[in-house]
């Protein structure tokens, strides 16, 4: 089901307030703004502070694509000794880490001995304030 949601193509400011336009584009599908290959999208809820410095919190959802192609730097979703984890992938030589974006977080050397899978991308994050 689509639901139609007006679009204002204004900027709003984050520091000190301007006037504002009545301006209203059209419509914003956010599947279409979110999905691109809808036959490989997924949703995971995170858990954890790992990747709070990537605007990644608890309780936010992540819109991952399985289609794309892991590369040096992408943010993923893996399975490491059959555990979902979200982390950055981080590839030097033979040697593979997936990174955590928090100081508190040490990051994980992926050994040959270990079973790590990457199930998937993540395109985007979906994160709400607690508000209404």
């Amino acid at each position: 089901m689509t639901l139609p949601i007006p679009f204002f193509t204004s900027l709003v400011p984050a520091g000190f307030p301007s006037p504002a336009d009545d301006y209203l584009e059209g419509h914003l599908d956010l599947n279409e703004l979110l999905i691109k290959r809808p036959a490989a999208t997924f949703f995971v809820r995170v858990t954890g502070d790992s990747m709070i410095g990537a605007g990644i919190h608890s309780g936010d959802i992540l819109v991952v694509d399985r289609s794309l192609e892991p590369i040096n730097g992408s943010i993923v979703i893996a399975v490491v000794s059959g555990e979902l984890t979200v982390k950055r992938l981080k590839k030097d030589g033979g040697r593979v880490w997936l990174m955590p974006e928090n100081k508190d977080f040490q990051p994980m050397e992926i050994s040959e001995e270990q079973e790590m899978t990457v199930w998937g991308v993540v395109r985007s994050a979906i994160h709400q304030f607690g508000v209404g």
